[in-house]
């Protein structure tokens, strides 16, 4: 049985994927009882893995190395996850 929490992490992960083709982004959720994004970028190869936890104002994504932006704003998050993988070297 799926709790309310995981519930709630699932829709804040699926609204972050579905922004992903129109940033040039490929996302795979991962994990039942505790999902994650993993996100790539199929031009240079880069990847990061998007947690979505909750905060004392709501949801945040985070992301390695020290991304984190709030829930509510997932037009943004997705923008800073592609300059993150689409940057150089």
């Amino acid at each position: 049985m799926t709790s309310t929490f995981t519930e709630q992490r699932r829709v804040h992960l699926e609204a972050l994927a579905a922004r992903l083709p129109d940033r040039g982004l490929a996302g795979r959720m991962l994990g039942n009882d505790d999902p994650v994004l993993w996100i790539w970028h199929p031009r240079t190869g880069k990847q990061t893995i998007v947690f979505a936890t909750p905060s004392g104002n709501g949801w945040l994504f985070m992301w390695s190395p020290d991304g984190q932006e709030s829930a509510d704003d997932i037009a943004q998050t997705a923008k800073l996850v592609e300059k993150l993988l689409s940057a150089g070297p």
